[in-house]
């Protein structure tokens, strides 16, 4: 058998071949006029290092196992093939534990960049460090999570309780409502085109202390990621079909003017500490050390009325592209 039928047989290319028999992988026969002469045995070895390659092994480490198939007419049968699968997983576990931190690393970086106050060189500090400190020990990764710029890797996810059922098709109640800008936003007169209400628990301020077991809460975290990624996408939010979008929480308006120059927010923040659009629509709530505080929910009004509605958000740091890719399939 010539070296093309080896390798169409094998399903590799000569080259694969050529190199394998450099390792001693294969010592095919050789005829009166020096040409090679493969077997099917052959055959079998160039298959069984192709689909180890395949597994991650590679080609000069597969020798235990063509040693076991010579002797044994498979390639696992004998104690060293175990061996060498045992270090196979061991290498992809220690890969899998390098790329899972650097994603998360990389994932960190995103939301700081993406949530950066001008000036605000103690938290950039603060982060640069414990990434380093990260770098020096990944094995023992715990992401930059203490800051209210970025979220934990395990965060319960909210489940659909129902709460939301009856939004679509609701008609906007008459309320008036004061805005970060100085003016107040009456609800029910939004007039034609989509308006995007995305209503949040409270965000933080940098330094500040959420309530407690805030992480715990599913759905709870990521306000500021949240304000972040609508800020971002607001440009493209608009061109979709959006005609505004208003953030909206139960938190007072000066603490609100104070979120929307940190985070240069391009849009305005409603406050409604009373819950009253809550109570006239019966939108989802909890309760959190004491305070009556909005289950993270967007809706989408139009002519007066709840178009749609997202309904749990997660992650919210993701939510504007979800609301985005809505408005381009349902455009007014």
């Amino acid at each position: 058998m010539r070296i093309g039928d080896v390798a169409r047989d094998a399903g590799v290319t000569p080259k694969a071949v050529r190199y394998y028999e450099s390792l001693g992988l294969l010592a095919p026969a050789r005829l009166g006029n020096g040409y090679r002469d493969y077997s099917g045995q052959d055959v079998r070895v160039v298959r069984e290092v192709r689909r180890l390659i395949a597994l991650g092994i590679p080609a000069a480490r597969t020798r235990p196992f063509l040693d076991c198939l010579a002797d044994h007419g498979e390639i696992d049968d004998c104690p060293s093939s175990l061996a060498e699968y045992r270090d196979a997983i061991g290498d992809l576990d220690r890969r899998i534990r390098e790329l899972t931190w650097r994603r998360d690393t990389l994932a960190a970086r995103l939301d700081r960049a993406a949530c950066r106050r001008p000036g605000d060189a103690r938290r950039e500090a603060r982060a640069d460090a414990q990434e380093d400190a990260d770098a020096a020990a990944p094995e023992s990764e715990e992401a930059i999570m203490d800051d209210i710029y970025t979220l934990p890797a395990d965060l319960p996810i909210p489940q659909d309780d129902g709460a939301a059922d009856h939004l679509p098709g609701a008609t906007v109640p008459e309320l008036t409502l004061p805005s970060t800008a100085h003016e107040t936003v009456a609800l029910a007169a939004l007039g034609t085109g989509h308006t995007i209400l995305y209503i949040y628990p409270l965000s933080g301020r940098p330094g500040e202390d959420v309530p407690e077991g805030w992480n715990a809460i599913p759905g709870a975290r990521g306000c500021t990621t949240q304000a972040c990624d609508f800020r971002d996408h607001h440009e493209e939010l608009l061109d979709a079909g959006a005609a505004r979008v208003f953030g909206l929480s139960s938190q007072d308006t000066g603490y609100q003017r104070e979120l929307v120059e940190r985070l240069r927010l391009p849009f305005s923040m409603l406050s409604d500490p009373g819950l009253r659009l809550a109570a006239e629509l019966r939108l989802p709530t909890f309760e959190a050390n004491g305070q009556t505080l909005y289950k993270r929910i967007t809706l989408v009004i139009r002519d007066g009325v709840v178009e749609h509605v997202f309904y749990p958000v997660f992650p919210p740091n993701r939510h504007a592209g979800e609301v985005l890719s809505w408005l381009k399939e349902n455009p007014v």
